[in-house]
């Protein structure tokens, strides 16, 4: 950053002769001036993840849920950054990865992963909402559960918004066969590139709560989620509160009409160490 440095000078009568220590006397110098402080103006340049909620591509309806869900802030706790390659898993409606495409940028790709079960929530919206190479650095990546196959060393993030807890989660009628954790998280250690990062948010279940949890309130113990990662062989690095609010009720289901969208959620970030 440029920065400007303003500052006022005291200007004083000097003798003639001693002109050459006017300096020296300018502390026992009077005069009804009074020396101004020392004014920094600095520039600031707009952060790449202000820019991308700013792109002009996304939807007015996306910009929408900023305010509540603070993904700039998130993706830079995260780390998310120019030039990466992210899978953004469980994607849903592509609301996440269009975001990440912009972080990303030109240089970067985004892999929307969904399924069909997903596709049954949401419907059409993902193709629509990169049809015609909209987004050109995003791709699709269908994939049911159990069937994921990642490329060795191919990734710098993954990132997991609010479907850590639907391993746990079994819905056969509607597409969703229990996922086999321990392997889906193998895989994901295999696609990321060694220092690669996992970025996990979720809906808090109380301290303790069983895994189950997952299933019957579409939430998940913080701490389960860390002792999963690091059975995988990832290292816990942080967590954040931005998503935090401490007046949602833990024993209620996060469809519940008056908590829905306003859940109290945990942001945490992983690191593959090779």
């Amino acid at each position: 950053m440029s920065r400007i440095h303003i500052v006022s000078l005291l200007m004083f009568s000097c003798a003639m002769t001693s002109l050459a220590g006017c300096g020296d006397n300018a502390s026992t110098a009077t005069t009804n001036n009074t020396a101004e402080p020392e004014t920094t103006v600095t520039e600031t340049a707009v952060s790449v993840y202000a820019a991308a909620l700013d792109n002009p591509l996304r939807p007015e309806a996306d910009k929408s849920r900023d305010a509540a869900r603070k993904p700039a802030e998130v993706l830079e706790f995260i780390g998310i950054a120019p030039g990466m390659t992210v899978l953004d898993m469980f994607t849903g409606g592509g609301w996440y990865s269009e975001i990440i495409a912009h972080v990303v940028g030109p240089g970067g790709q985004v892999y929307a992963h969904s399924n069909e079960a997903y596709k049954n929530f949401v419907g059409d919206a993902l193709e629509e909402r990169f049809a015609d190479g909209r987004v050109p650095q995003v791709s699709i990546l269908m994939a049911e559960n159990n069937t994921l196959a990642l490329e060795e060393n191919s990734l710098d993030a993954v990132m997991m918004g609010l479907s850590f807890h639907d391993m746990y989660h079994e819905d056969v009628e509607n597409g969703w066969p229990l996922l086999d954790g321990v392997a889906f998280l193998a895989e994901l250690k295999k696609g990321l590139k060694p220092g690669g990062i996992v970025g996990i948010i979720d809906h808090r279940a109380a301290a303790g709560a069983p895994p189950e949890t997952g299933d019957s309130l579409h939430r998940i113990d913080p701490a389960l989620v860390i002792a999963n990662m690091e059975a995988a062989g990832f290292v816990f690095e942080a967590e954040s509160d931005l998503l935090a609010n401490p007046d949602d009720d833990l024993t209620k289901t996060v469809f519940t009409p008056d908590i829905r969208g306003k859940t109290d959620r945990f942001i945490l970030r992983f690191r593959n160490p090779g």
